[in-house]
């Protein structure tokens, strides 16, 4: 299982974060971009990251939390992120974004909410690279796990022969909730329960036992 792991809270100190994270096995740092229309908040700007590369080797994972995201994709494949996920719920037209991303040579991936059904992205499948199950209300970090999103990931791992995609979870990944959800999913993001300790290592392979 691989481990993206999300700085939305280190938004103040991404550098630090950033740097701690170079220490660990994670596979991924995760970016949350908000745009205060479809979440509460803002973060992220991309002139805050411009020189990410230049401090860590840890391959980007884009999450854009945003409504009609068009000119981020611009500006964020500047980063040369290996993926950019935008919602389903975000967008006028799927097919449309999924071209955008494909264009600039990044993988593409699509998040739903956890009202979203999986059937709203069936038809998308064979066009696009991740599924992000959000297993919390996107836009705050902290929160906790919502149990009701684990069959959506079960019914997408299940999907996942006749496809060519993996399955991520973000919100609320911690030791105990992984074991809900490990049979499942290819990665997960998380964020707080590494972030907010000590040793970010430590946590990373509590989340991959």
């Amino acid at each position: 299982m691989k481990i993206s792991v999300s700085i939305l809270k280190e938004k103040d100190n991404i550098k630090e974060a950033i740097e701690k994270i170079n220490l660990t096995d994670a596979d991924y740092i995760h970016i949350d971009v908000q745009d205060n229309t479809y979440t509460s908040n803002v973060s992220f700007p991309v002139d805050s990251l411009s020189n990410i590369n230049e401090y860590t080797n840890k391959k980007l994972d884009v999450h854009f939390m945003c409504l009609e995201p068009e000119s981020l994709i611009e500006e964020y494949s500047k980063l040369n992120p290996e993926y950019i996920t935008f919602h389903a719920e975000a967008v006028s037209n799927i097919y449309k974004y999924i071209q955008l991303i494909k264009n600039k040579g990044i993988k593409v991936g699509i998040a739903i909410n956890p009202e979203t059904d999986v059937n709203k992205i069936i038809e998308y499948l064979p066009y696009i690279d991740l599924v992000l199950v959000m297993s919390v209300t996107p836009g705050l970090g902290g929160q906790s796990f919502l149990d009701n999103t684990t069959y959506k990931m079960e019914e997408l791992h299940n999907l996942k022969d006749r496809y060519n995609f993996i399955v991520s979870a973000d919100g609320g990944i911690n030791d105990k909730t992984i074991n809900l959800i490990k049979d499942y999913v290819d990665m997960v993001v998380s964020g707080s329960f590494i972030t907010d300790s000590n040793n970010y290592q430590d946590k990373i392979d509590l989340l991959k036992e």
